[in-house]
């Protein structure tokens, strides 16, 4: 039994396939169009899980889509009645979508696949639920799920057991932790939807100098953690922006241009302090459903679950032992729980998967790559020997060369966790301001994260736990002068822990990296630049090896030195753009 699920129209649009109930392949809409963050149907997405399984779309029994649309529209609808008449302008520029696009999915579905057959409409919670708990290792569980909005919903809780999913209490729109988290995000000059990472990276930067500002004003918070915001300062029920005037007005500065570099210390500030009442919220409702619910396991999702440092002090403050997050937990994995959903609560089948990693997209062999470098008359070392490869690469780590790694498939989620990575030596203090002026191009005080053996884990971090989906923040031990390019200003770093099972490649480079320098870390980062998805296939890597300043490229078994290379002038404008900017 094939069952397809999809998630789109928002962002991060994305599709999965599932084969009995095992996952066989997961991708996002925007590795293919080269679209950040592509909101429109996945249909590349869809044809590249359809192409790794050998199938048609006739092979299907069900396509599942990740919400239910009129339900979301009576929502739309409901609103902006309530805002008349504020809301016409934002009422007359989303009409026109929602009427060619958003009402007709069943319709969509059916024209971009030529598909007849069942399509199964779950709602965006439910799907968020399930994404977590029926990939997840926990026959029993709490699950809660947390995000922007979804039909109504902005926040839920409930128990799964077994096959079934029964969420108990809710919170509705316009009240979302997600939707405040992404107001501050608007504040300080982040895109919404894709920037509430870089505020989350900002707040260590500042101090919560305002946290009581933003409890008397924006935000009525009971001791369950249910809320409540106070509408009269926020915009985006009505408007095209996120806040009001009254939002500017209560903290006497304007929101900050994106242009404006670095972050004045106010905006620091705002950040540390929006970032402390979220990590309160989130353990209020954390700490009130496990008194409700005396489970040992939590399972979370939704964009909210991707604060990673709220997920860190959560297993370190609560009482719940064990916490499950799978590494797409924002909207794009909507589609993995619609197609679990259908298979193992509608339809009853045993549960026989747990995604204990990541690595669901697209690969390419050697003799693929081969005819790429060889159209196009590069130059590169091959290595028969996979051993010998990762020996030298982790001896070019130690010189302090920055490399571009293409290993295995690629990654599912919005984390490049050895597929698709940028690599360099953590030692070294200089690396952090090298990688993000001279190859990412992005703001200096953003952080990068380490990879870890996951048996060294414990001697360098303060965690008791793997991290597989870099979805936990912790504290870096004494011994964090030792890594500095990846410990954070305060003295924590996002981390992703890698066993030998999970992606052997990069496990063995770490294990030849710890054998030449007693270091079981490396950095790793993602391989893009800014505002570019993560790179999908060889070319892509290669034009963005050429684009930047790495030094080195690792394409599965093939080695390609910058020296050898001829920077050509579409290259040279790409790293001019970049620089530029």
């Amino acid at each position: 039994m094939y069952i397809l699920g999809i998630s789109c129209f928002y962002h991060d649009s994305a599709a999965c396939l599932i084969k009995d109930g095992k996952l066989l392949a997961a991708a996002s809409e925007e590795r293919f169009t080269r679209k950040k963050q592509d909101p429109d149907f996945p249909k590349k997405a869809i044809n590249f899980c359809l192409d790794y399984a050998g199938i048609k779309v006739k092979d299907l029994s069900y396509v599942g889509f990740y919400e239910k649309p009129f339900l979301k529209f009576d929502r739309l609808l409901l609103t902006y009645l309530d805002t008349i008449p504020r809301g016409l302008f934002s009422w007359l520029k989303a009409i026109p979508i929602w009427m060619k696009d958003k009402l007709w999915i069943k319709n969509i579905i059916k024209n971009q696949l030529d598909w007849d057959g069942n399509i199964i409409f779950t709602t965006h919670h439910m799907s968020h639920a399930a994404s977590s708990f029926l990939v997840s290792p926990f026959k029993k569980a709490a699950i809660i799920t947390m995000d922007g909005v979804g039909e109504w919903e902005t926040a839920a809780w409930g128990i799964g057991d077994g096959n079934d999913i029964k969420l108990a209490q809710a919170i509705h729109f316009p009240h979302s932790l997600g939707l405040l988290y992404s107001a501050f995000t608007y504040y300080c000059g982040f895109k919404v939807n894709s920037g509430e990472y870089k505020l989350m990276g900002l707040a260590p930067n500042g101090k919560p100098k305002y946290t009581k500002l933003i409890y008397d004003n924006l935000i009525d918070v009971k001791p369950d953690g249910s809320f409540k915001l106070n509408r009269r300062y926020f915009a985006y029920e009505y408007g095209l922006k996120m806040i009001s005037n009254n939002f500017e007005n209560l903290f006497g500065k304007p929101v900050l241009s994106s242009e404006t570099l670095p972050h004045p210390q106010f905006y620091c500030d705002i950040a540390a302090s929006v970032q402390q009442v979220a990590e309160e919220i989130i353990l209020k409702i954390v700490n009130h459903v496990h008194k409700e619910t005396k489970m040992d396991n939590l399972c979370m999702a939704g964009g909210v679950a991707l604060n990673c440092v709220a997920n860190g002090r959560i297993i370190r403050e609560t009482k719940f032992k064990n916490l499950y997050i799978q590494p797409a937990a924002g909207d794009a994995g909507g589609a993995v729980g619609t197609a679990f959903y259908i298979y193992n609560t509608l339809l009853g089948n045993k549960r026989s998967f747990v995604m204990d990693k990541s690595y669901w997209g697209p690969s390419y062999t050697n003799k693929e790559i081969k005819t790429f470098l060889d159209e196009n008359k590069i130059k590169y070392k091959f290595f028969k020997s996979d051993s010998s490869l990762l020996k030298k690469t982790a001896q070019l780590l130690k010189q302090q060369k920055i490399i571009g790694f293409f290993n295995g498939r690629m990654e599912w989620g919005p984390r490049a966790l050895g597929g698709r990575s940028i690599i360099a030596d953590p030692r070294n203090e200089k690396m952090k301001d090298i990688l993000n002026v001279k190859i990412k191009h992005r703001e200096p005080f953003r952080p990068f994260a380490p990879t870890v053996m996951e048996d060294k884990i414990q001697d360098w971090f303060e965690i008791d736990r793997p991290s597989p989906f870099m979805l936990l923040v912790a504290p870096v031990k004494k011994r964090k002068e030792k890594i500095p390019a990846v410990t954070h200003v305060d003295s924590s770093a996002r981390i992703q822990s890698v066993n030998e099972k999970q992606n052997p490649r990069y496990y063995r480079l770490i294990k030849e990296f710890y054998k030449l320098t007693s270091c079981p870390v490396i950095i790793n980062t993602s391989f893009n630049i800014r505002g570019e998805p993560i790179v999908c296939t060889p070319k892509e890597a290669y034009n963005c090896f050429m684009g930047t300043d790495m030094d080195y490229l690792v394409l599965e078994s093939f080695l390609i030195d910058k020296k050898d290379m001829k920077v050509t002038k579409e290259h040279k404008k790409f790293k001019d753009k970049f620089e530029k900017d």
